[in-house]
């Protein structure tokens, strides 16, 4: 938002510097951005030619002899057709930057005649386009003096940083209004319009409203006989100074409104349009030439103003070529209405128009202004075009009842910690604008109807905070806890950490991937939804909330390795989507293991291979990285379960399912489906798996007594081997834990060193060889002990697996 200091002046009465309005403006929440205090343009002296003699060498060049009022005329050189003894100009010394040519001045040597210094054109100043001669001033101009305090060229302009939050201070009166309610100033009220009104607008021209919640009000006015030229240079010069491009009256007026009062206003050319305007969503396949020159296909989620031409205008946004204001228009309609701020948010977004008036209407216009800005415009237009008014036609509008808030002024305290009196915070509120009703510590206050971002009593603190000052908050330590590293974090983010931790130490990499996919990639990971799809996607292929973390982190793998980096591991530890309640959303610890990037050794090393290629990465990396995650976690790795039966996107003989008893899924693991690399467009050895980080239960309270110190026993360790026969289906992991379980004191580990399958067996057979160790703690066992023992294990395998010892 830019304004310049005098635009700003006409509207507050203050006697506060420029340093200090920008102090005030960024203390109050107008963030200012940028200050343009017109420096460069303090070297230019208004001067007056003394003398103007042919150059010896040149037809074009004349020599001047220029006074700049200190007594010392200077020599400068000068090509412009009306350069003439007696005109008085803008003089450039040398060292003087020239804006418009992007030159320092130096002392120059043209054609053998030095020049010190230049007499400038409006173009060279950077004031209009035109080069045909150098400024030609008023004989009566003051010469020695600025030439930019002469010209107005010397008003600062100020940029602030507005926040969506604030649509009163998209005008240059709200910004004043703020300003003299911390004390900066008077707010100057203007004059009510006054004018005479002729006749009615249009008498057969009809308004119609065919929803009045996307168009809750529509003001149009007629006014006949005016002439459409140039707007004065005080309107052109102020526009220019803000970014602006002068156009004609009628429209510069409509951009003067938009930027002085906040209100965005439309002008029509009344006599091209025919019939009664219309406001109503666009029909399928209708397009409309706008005002700049481009032409947009409109869809029914558009709201347009149509006559018995067509669409005229994109309501709320940008107006029509066909119904434009030019040098010809004698009547004209003009139009302040009131429009939906959501359906002018997503009509300028998905029409990709960025106009000031959809600034303004998307965050909230004051709807109590909609009449006033009408007769403030009209009331423009007959004193720069002539004319005659009609009576205004208001179709729709109902009036604006006040949000009342109940505001305990103790909550300006809780918040903040600011001591502010209930006296000094009633006056504040009422400086900006609110009502306040009652008496004692707690009382109604009415927003008024240029706040629509004011809610709650929250708001209403904030404002007593920023007009206060928050620079008056004094900084206080976080509270400290009871206990020396005392827990702070969650069990949830506590296990992310150390998940992040596990990962990043097995030599993978963080990634951070978009939390939105194509909804191609959603349904192959399970997802797909309508309820997760999103309502005004970044772009098309980011439709849907991600169901898995692997979909992205398999295209960044790809990406890398069509970049030349084919070994890759990377994680990433974030949310995934199932449903779009808080239920459904999941942590999730996810990576990815791509070429050689095994943790033993990635790459093409001489000692990974013979061949030096190195070895492919496959499930048991995944599986590895899954395990390391959950005891990285602190869950008992005993309670531990891998079975068969991962998702459809995995391979389903390279792959696994990570549970804890038969309910808790914990993750998932493998190499994945040729199909889901063929749909995602990648490729390579790759593995991958997630790990669920809030399916795993919550550590157990610990003992407050202290466990006895682990003793080691004093007896060797005794090894025995088992083949045990079993049906194909049958899992190593039931063994294990079938032999765990024959006797926990004494058997102190299981391992599978074989599994073999042939047609010796039998169809449908396999022969798995484990490994028990067993642990004597109290004394050296016999033969009869280890043959009970061993009889006890075969006992508990065949009837938990239905295997038979392999004879």
């Amino acid at each position: 938002m830019k304004f310049t200091l005098s635009w700003l002046k006409d509207h507050l009465e203050t006697d506060a510097t420029l340093e200090e309005i920008c102090e005030r403006l960024t203390a109050i929440g107008l963030e200012v951005e940028d200050v343009d205090d017109k420096a460069a343009y303090k070297p230019f002296v208004i001067a007056k030619v003394i003398s103007a003699e042919k150059h010896p060498s040149a037809d074009r060049l004349k020599v001047l002899m220029v006074d700049a009022g200190d007594g010392k005329p200077v020599q400068v050189v000068c090509g412009a057709p009306n350069a003439r003894a007696g005109l008085v100009g803008a003089l450039a010394r040398p060292g003087t930057y020239v804006p418009g040519i992007d030159v320092t001045l130096a002392v120059g040597n043209i054609r053998g005649v030095e020049s010190h210094g230049m007499m400038c054109s409006e173009k060279e100043l950077n004031i209009s386009d035109s080069h045909e001669g150098i400024i030609d001033l008023p004989e009566n101009a003051p010469v020695g003096t600025p030439f930019a305090s002469y010209a107005g060229l010397d008003d600062p302009v100020i940029e602030i940083n507005l926040t969506p939050n604030r649509p009163d201070c998209t005008s240059i009166h709200g910004i004043a209004r703020d300003l003299a309610a911390s004390g900066l100033g008077r707010l100057k009220t203007l004059a009510k319009p006054s004018f005479r009104v002729e006749g009615e607008t249009s008498v057969g021209l009809k308004i119609v409203l065919d929803d009045e919640r996307l168009c809750p009000g529509f003001a149009l006015r007629l006014v006949r006989g005016v002439k459409n030229g140039p707007s004065p240079a005080w309107m052109q010069q102020r526009l220019k100074a803000i970014g602006l491009r002068p156009i004609n009256a009628l429209v510069d007026i409509t951009n003067y409104m938009t930027f002085d009062q906040g209100r965005p206003m439309h002008v029509f050319d009344a006599a091209k349009v025919k019939g009664s305007l219309t406001v109503r969503r666009a029909l399928a396949g209708e397009t409309v030439l706008a005002l700049d020159t481009r032409e947009y296909k409109l869809t029914p989620n558009n709201v347009v103003i149509a006559d018995d031409n067509g669409v005229e205008s994109i309501g709320g946004i940008m107006g029509g070529e066909h119904s434009g204001c030019d040098e010809n228009t004698t009547d004209v309609l003009i139009e302040s209405a009131l429009w939906d701020p959501i359906n002018i948010a997503k009509s300028g977004r998905s029409l990709g128009i960025i106009t000031d008036a959809r600034y303004r209407f998307e965050r909230g216009v004051d709807p109590e202004y909609m009449v006033p800005g009408l007769e403030r415009t009209t009331e423009l237009v007959l004193e720069l075009c002539g004319g005659t008014a009609a009576e205004a036609k208001v179709v729709g509008y109902k009036g604006y009842t006040p949000k009342v808030v109940d505001f305990p002024y103790s909550e300006v305290k809780r918040l903040t910690g600011l001591e502010v009196s209930t006296e000094e915070s009633r006056s504040i509120l009422t400086r900006l604008g609110f009502e306040v009703e009652g008496t004692g510590e707690s009382v109604a206050v009415k927003v008024p109807s240029w706040r629509p971002d004011i809610d709650g009593k929250a708001d209403l603190v904030e404002e007593v905070m920023r007009v206060h000052g928050v620079d008056q908050i004094k900084p206080e330590p976080l509270e400290s806890h009871a206990a020396v590293n005392g827990r702070i974090l969650t069990t949830l983010q506590i296990r992310s950490r150390t998940a992040r931790r596990a990962l990043a130490s097995r030599g993978m990499l963080e990634a951070v991937t978009w939390s939105f996919i194509p909804e191609e990639q959603a349904k192959l990971f399970g997802g797909g939804r309508r309820e997760l799809k999103l309502a005004n996607p970044i772009a098309s292929d980011m439709s849907d909330m991600r169901p898995s973390l692997l979909p992205g982190l398999l295209t960044a793998a790809q990406r890398n390795a069509d970049k030349g980096f084919g070994d890759v591991a990377i994680f990433e530890v974030s949310g995934t989507y199932e449903t779009d309640t808080p239920e459904g959303q999941r942590r999730v610890a996810g990576g990815i293991r791509r070429g050689t990037a095994s943790l033993n050794g990635a790459g093409r090393l001489w000692s990974n291979n013979a061949k030096g290629g190195g070895k492919p990465v496959d499930v048991f990396d995944a599986k590895a990285d899954v395990l390391a995650v959950i005891e990285a976690c602190g869950l008992p790795m005993a309670n531990v379960q891998i079975e068969k039966g991962a998702p459809s996107w995995y391979h389903p003989g390279r792959s696994g399912t990570i549970k804890m008893g038969p309910k808790v899924v914990l993750g998932h693991f493998g190499e994945f489906h040729p199909k889901t690399l063929g749909a995602l467009d990648v490729s390579g050895a790759l593995c991958g798996f997630e790990v669920f980080l809030d399916a795993m239960p919550e550590p157990k309270r610990k003992a407050t007594r202290t466990k006895p110190p682990l003793e080691l026993s004093p007896f060797q360790v005794v090894k025995r081997d088992f083949a045990f026969v079993v049906g194909s289906e049958v899992e190593a992991g039931a063994i294990i834990k079938a032999a765990s379980s024959a006797d926990r004191k004494l058997i102190s580990g299981v391992n599978v060193f074989d599994v073999f399958e042939g047609a010796s067996l039998g169809e449908g057979r396999k022969s798995v060889a484990i490994e028990v160790l067993i642990q004597p703690a109290e004394r050296t066992l016999t033969d009869e002990d280890f043959e009970a023992l061993t009889a006890k294990i075969v006992a508990n395998v065949e009837k938990t697996t239905g295997g038979v010892l392999r004879a």
